[in-house]
């Protein structure tokens, strides 16, 4: 469940007035964050976030910074949504994440606090509803009812093409709920809606919670996950694709609706990204129907990353010819909720090295 924090908010928590670069992760230039843990499950931590010497001057132009703003980022531990949430805290604002592992949060908030990376955490299946709720009433309580920065994201095995290898896979997946590939005429009712429910209906709920404290910030910005295939066809993934497609016209509709509130709305589609989890090796050795979400994604990835076959057929679908990093995606989430994007709303870039618009373009001419 969505455990209480306290997070004393720096002067400026809801200025206007932003600095620092948008392409390089740092220490939040703005302010000496106090994080307190929840005390029935993380330690209670007295000492300020003392903040690196080595953190660059503040600019003078306010359209690149965060400073003084506050965001959500969900699913902020690992992968993508870890790399989003220093790459928010570097250019200045103050970041509340939230995971379902107790144990991977205490780690990153400890890693974080001894870089000089003011973040806050909390426990959060954000599957479910009662404890969405729990945790924007966390997040109203440690910002204080203002929230200018929603990025919502949901756990994806995405492309997963290993249940040839693994019998139980499907019955996994469904567990996890969001990834069931198969012919779409094959899915059951239970099925359709387990991933309906996960990918799209999670991401309508924290939008419908995080609304009132978007709107009290004044400046108030939402980035959805997508994915590519929202927008091209991929083997077996009909249902999860339409999901994808339902996120992103999402995001058209509030940029509309939500517009009078000085809310803007845009989304980000990857493709396969490399996460440094892969890189470093840190994955699943004994395969098991029992294994985690997390150590599902890292099983995934390292099968994609270890499989020349496969990888060369990915490549040969993206003009650029290599994986994504996940600062590739961070990079591109932060830009979206700084001044600098101020009049972009309502737009899903893909962040795919160009695989959705590669029609047919020989790799050898």
């Amino acid at each position: 469940m969505s455990q209480k924090l306290t997070l004393p908010s720096p002067p400026s928590a809801f200025s206007s007035s932003f600095l620092s670069n948008p392409t390089v992760p740092r220490s939040n230039p703005c302010s000496k964050i106090r994080i307190s843990h929840p005390v029935r499950i993380l330690p209670i931590r007295s000492q300020p976030v003392m903040h690196s010497s080595s953190s660059s001057s503040p600019i003078d132009d306010p359209r690149w910074s965060l400073c003084g703003m506050t965001a959500l980022v969900t699913g902020g531990t690992r992968g993508i949504g870890r790399a989003i949430v220093e790459e928010l805290v570097g250019l200045g604002a103050s970041v509340h994440t939230c995971c379902r592992n107790e144990r991977e949060l205490e780690g990153c908030l400890s890693e974080w606090e001894n870089v000089g990376l003011g973040i806050s955490g909390s426990i959060c299946d954000v599957s479910e509803r009662a404890q969405r709720e729990e945790l924007m009433e966390t997040v109203s309580s440690v910002f204080d009812g203002k929230l200018n920065i929603l990025k919502h994201i949901t756990f994806d095995l995405f492309p997963t093409h290993w249940a040839w290898k693994f019998p139980w896979f499907d019955t996994q997946i469904n567990n996890v709920g969001t990834n069931i590939r198969k012919p779409m005429v094959d899915f059951t009712a239970d099925e359709f809606s387990t991933l309906m429910t996960t990918n799209f209906e999670s991401v309508f709920h924290m939008s419908q919670l995080a609304y009132h404290l978007l709107k009290a910030s004044g400046v108030g910005s939402i980035v959805f996950m997508s994915s590519v295939s929202g927008f091209v066809s991929l083997k077996s993934m009909s249902v999860q694709g339409a999901t994808k497609g339902a996120i992103n016209q999402l995001t058209r509709n509030l940029a509309c609706e939500w517009a009078k509130d000085n809310i803007r709305s845009n989304a980000v589609a990857p493709w396969y990204i490399r996460t440094s989890m892969v890189e470093q090796g840190s994955y699943v050795n004994i395969l098991t129907p029992t294994l985690t979400a997390i150590q599902w994604e890292l099983l995934i990835e390292k099968e994609v990353l270890s499989n020349e076959e496969y990888l060369e057929e990915v490549y040969s679908r993206t003009p650029l010819r290599r994986l994504g990093d996940p600062k590739e995606v961070s990079s591109l989430v932060a830009f979206l909720c700084l001044p600098a994007s101020s009049y972009i709303t309502g737009q899903v870039i893909c962040v795919d090295g160009g695989m959705s618009v590669n029609g047919f373009y020989p790799i050898h001419d």
